[in-house]
């Protein structure tokens, strides 16, 4: 048996060629037999056919790289809830630019690792630029911004407590009732204290309630605001929470997973207003940066916050080494191993610029009013609010719990289209988050036409 050939090296492309070609015959075959946002049948069905498509899952002979990859692409493809269909739209799940895809496996075939210079010589110079600049549109103000590379949102709050934890020893955490499950998951991580829960009417923090709820704790305070929630796309009023913070003394983080990107836009940023007055900002550019699986960042004020995550392992950044001038990294993540996931970021920076940017982060916000007034001017159908990011909540007039979460799932069954679900004044909506550019207005009105049709069944 001939030894397979690696992807790097001087003849990595001439082994990589051939193989594309099939990946990307299977991809466009698997999205052509699914013909639609996911595949029908629902789980027993996907179930089935990976399973057909697999066995043996380890064969005693292998089949080839062509056979393969032609078998399993195709399957995971034809399987796939797809993001750059316009008609799934359920979660904050984009679909990634084709360029940052590309990007990406360029990353995957010389596989850097960040967690020392000698392996990623290259790649961690980069990261340090890029995540600097990035910072820098974050804190704009600021003489040493820094920012460090997550795996999304959940892992940058997890880093923004633990920071808090590491200045204080303690800290009780404050946010409110919409907050993200991570914060809550990352002080039961941490063995923090259950954080303090404030009421969010109407899907923003309540100041009053903050108020009060500060002025009657002692100790160090983190509290926890949001730029952009997961059920409705709120963004709390910052520059108030901020003023709050200042008052009582207690120190800011700010949950921007969704809402960061707004930076870019010229129309748009003001939204964003305070959000350079907290200590750590929670950012993630596989939302409305259209980048693929893993892109997240924690921005901070000053790259002092982040001494705490300091660590040492001599085969890694050795004493030495360091004062000789090689790079330490091991204090950039609480990862070891950790891929070179700014690429896709840089190159996605330098092809569009700030102003590409803009122009999708705009068109896709203009995408969610146009489905509201889609929606406010159907008279079967209900709008919660206008959106402030890009999801969308609405349900048809009249209709119980029970039905909209049947239309959900009756839609999900035939694979015609990928909703999400929230629930916000005691009820449950239809949920569209919207973050595909190329969403056009025959597409929203499909996506009504098609909630309309399986409420009238």
């Amino acid at each position: 048996m001939s030894i397979p050939p690696l992807a790097g090296g001087v003849a990595g492309h001439d082994a990589l060629r051939p193989l594309l070609a099939v990946v990307l015959d299977a991809l466009r075959e698997g999205a052509a037999a699914r013909g639609g946002p996911l595949p029908s049948g629902g789980p027993e069905a996907v179930d089935r056919a990976v399973r057909d498509a697999v066995a043996p899952v380890i064969p005693q002979h292998g089949t080839g790289a062509h056979e393969a990859l032609r078998t399993l692409v195709r399957t995971l493809a034809h399987g796939a809830a797809d993001p750059a269909d316009p008609l799934c739209a359920a979660h904050l799940h984009s679909p990634p630019l084709a360029l940052a895809a590309a990007a990406d496996l360029a990353a995957s075939a010389l596989n850097p690792s960040q967690d020392s210079w000698d392996q990623a010589p290259a790649a961690s110079a980069l990261e340090a630029q890029v995540t600097g600049a990035l910072a820098a549109e974050v804190y704009p103000r600021a003489q040493h911004p820094d920012a460090l590379v997550t795996t999304g949102g959940t892992e940058a709050n997890q880093l923004a407590l633990l920071l808090a934890r590491e200045r204080h020893g303690t800290v009780q955490v404050v946010c409110g009732s919409h907050t993200h499950h991570s914060v809550r998951r990352a002080a039961w991580l941490l063995g923090l204290p259950e954080p303090v829960t404030v009421p969010a009417p109407g899907g923003t923090t309540d100041l009053a309630a903050l108020d009060a709820t500060l002025t009657g704790l002692h100790g160090p305070l983190l509290v926890t605001a949001t730029a952009g929630t997961t059920d409705t796309g709120s963004i709390d009023p910052l520059p108030d929470i901020a003023d709050l913070c200042d008052r009582h003394g207690a120190e800011l983080h700010i949950d921007a997973a969704y809402g960061a990107m707004l930076l870019f836009s010229p129309r748009h940023r003001d939204r964003l207003r305070g959000l350079d007055r907290a200590r750590t900002v929670t950012l993630d550019l596989h939302k409305l940066g259209w980048q693929p699986i893993p892109a997240g960042l924690l921005a901070v004020r000053d790259s002092t916050l982040l001494a705490p995550l300091t660590h040492t392992a001599d085969y890694l950044n050795a004493d030495d080494d360091t004062e000789a001038g090689i790079p330490d990294l091991l204090g950039r993540s609480l990862r070891t191993t950790r891929r070179p996931d700014i690429l896709k970021i840089a190159v996605t920076l330098r092809a569009l610029g700030s102003s590409g940017l803009a122009a999708l982060v705009d068109r896709t916000l203009t995408a969610a009013q146009d489905l509201a007034d889609l929606i406010e001017k159907h008279p079967a159908l209900e709008l919660h609010h206008r959106p402030v990011l890009t999801t969308v909540l609405f349900r048809p007039r009249g209709a119980s719990d029970e039905t909209v979460a049947e239309i959900r799932r009756a839609l999900l069954h035939q694979g015609r289209a990928v909703l999400g679900r929230a629930r916000a004044d005691d009820r449950l909506w239809l949920k569209a988050t919207l973050l595909n550019p190329h969403t056009g207005p025959g597409d929203l009105a499909t996506l009504i036409a098609l909630v309309e049709g399986s409420t009238t069944r």
